[in-house]
């Protein structure tokens, strides 16, 4: 895993560095300047209590896009991690991208007692979209945990849209998980410690698919730069997740959300 991070880097590096060699009078950095946006926001949804859990709460996450203003509408969607694209021709799109993750305590909920605590932290990476036809796109991160896990997480996610009115859209489309050892051993591992405490089957996970599912959103666009949506998601966990004792004895391996998000359009330019 560590060696397609390090030849999917190299390649994104590869390609920006040739960029720039390709106009000789211009910068390295020239790219920044012109026109931008900011899309800020937050979505609101219920979702299970944690990874693998059969109980819902209500949560509430961020929505950021950060990017230079393409020659073509671009379609956005809220499992779109914070990114800013560095690279985009209109029907491609590039950069890093990242996820703030949430701690998880044993105290949590009764089926996590015994379990080590989980720090809050993040994910870092980097992200790749392509539209193959103007009502289709797809989707691909891959990130590094930080300070919550020490694991890879690849997610891939292909939307099909239309605009049924001059406001209102309608999407959906399937997803695919994947994560190395180190994440499931987090989120899902039980070693010898914690199945004393906890009562639960000791658990040593291998890397591979985490879930596979469906997703689909109702958006609506307020005002030019105001866009509030209705989504949905199903997952069901696949591999070293549903093989989980944290799973098979406690949880469920569907995991279902629903929700809604509201998002502000800030467009800048930069001389």
């Amino acid at each position: 895993m560590k060696r397609i991070v390090a030849l999917a880097v190299a390649a994104f590096l590869g390609g920006t560095a040739a960029s720039a060699q390709a106009g000789e009078t211009s910068g390295f950095f020239d790219w920044v300047h012109g026109d931008w946006y900011l899309t800020v926001g937050a979505a609101g949804f219920a979702a299970p209590e944690f990874e693998g859990a059969s109980d819902m709460v209500f949560r509430a996450t961020p929505m950021i896009s950060l990017g230079k203003v393409g020659p073509e509408a671009r379609f956005t969607s809220r499992n779109d991690n914070i990114s800013l694209s560095l690279m985009d021709t209109g029907s491609f799109r590039t950069g890093p991208v990242g996820k703030i993750l949430f701690s998880r305590d044993s105290s949590d909920s009764d089926e996590l007692k015994g379990l080590n605590d989980v720090k809050w932290g993040g994910e870092l990476g980097a992200f790749a979209e392509f539209y193959p036809t103007d009502w289709l796109r797809v989707r691909g991160e891959l990130r590094q945990g930080l300070r919550a896990h020490e694991g890879m997480v690849g997610d891939i996610a292909v939307d099909a849209f239309k605009d049924v009115t001059e406001t209102i859209r309608v999407s959906g489309g399937p997803r695919l998980s994947f994560a190395s050892a180190d994440y499931f051993d987090t989120y899902y591992g039980v070693n010898a410690e914690e199945s004393a405490a906890s009562g639960l089957a000791e658990y040593d996970p291998g890397g591979g698919l985490k879930s596979a599912g469906v997703g689909g959103a109702i958006t609506w666009k307020a005002t030019e730069k105001v866009t509030a949506s209705l989504f949905g998601e199903y997952a069901r966990l696949l591999g070293p997740a549903a093989d989980s004792s944290l799973v098979k004895e406690r949880g469920s391996v569907n995991q279902f959300m629903v929700g809604m998000s509201t998002t502000y359009r800030f467009d800048f330019k930069i001389p």
